[in-house]
């Protein structure tokens, strides 16, 4: 992909700012590969919603951030003091802010963070994740061709935080019903 491509890329959370937003790249709206993290395999039908096109492969570990993006690996980059934070207090309600440049009929959006022994000094993998995400927003209605399963442009969530302290790793993935793909946005925060 590359820049001539960029009316057909697609999101990113751009509040609280995420790795993609701050590198301000062209990019940064394109980091999609297949939806159902922390899932493995292609090929898998929705749960809940089984009329939803099949799974793409989802990133594989060490690339979750650039969501394998061929361009996009300095997002993979690791370390504690590799990435600007942004500070959050554990209860607090954030609002996350998705904005587009092209939507998709969405199923659902899911937040996910990193355990409390998850090691920042190492490349990001499903490991690092609690298995399930702390918040969803999922759109009820089926089948998506016969519903405006569009999102809002910008889409804001009132996310509660976990409780955490210091160091983690938010990861937001926007799933999308009509193709086997999903948007990948990882933010940095910091619990104070």
């Amino acid at each position: 992909m590359n820049k001539a491509d960029i009316s057909t890329l697609h999101g990113q959370i751009a509040n609280p700012e995420s790795r993609a937003a701050k590198t301000h790249q062209w990019w940064a709206n394109a980091l999609e590969s297949g939806k159902f993290f922390p899932e493995i395999q292609s090929g898998l039908s929705d749960k809940y919603a089984p009329t939803d096109i099949p799974n793409q492969k989802p990133p594989e570990d060490g690339k979750i951030a650039s969501a394998g993006l061929a361009g996009a690996e300095k997002l993979d980059e690791y370390g504690e003091n590799r990435w600007e934070k942004n500070e959050i207090k554990s209860g607090a309600i954030i609002d996350f802010t998705w904005t587009y440049t092209a939507v998709h009929r969405t199923r659902r959006w899911n937040y996910f963070i990193t355990k409390d022994n998850w090691k920042p000094n190492e490349p990001l993998s499903r490991a690092q994740f609690e298995k399930e995400p702390f918040f969803m927003v999922q759109n009820d209605k089926q089948p998506y061709w016969e519903h405006d399963l569009m999102p809002n442009n910008p889409t804001i969530h009132k996310v509660k935080m976990p409780n955490k302290k210091g160091y983690h790793i938010i990861l937001g993935v926007w799933e999308i019903a009509d193709t086997g793909n999903a948007f990948y946005q990882v933010v940095d925060v910091n619990f104070v």
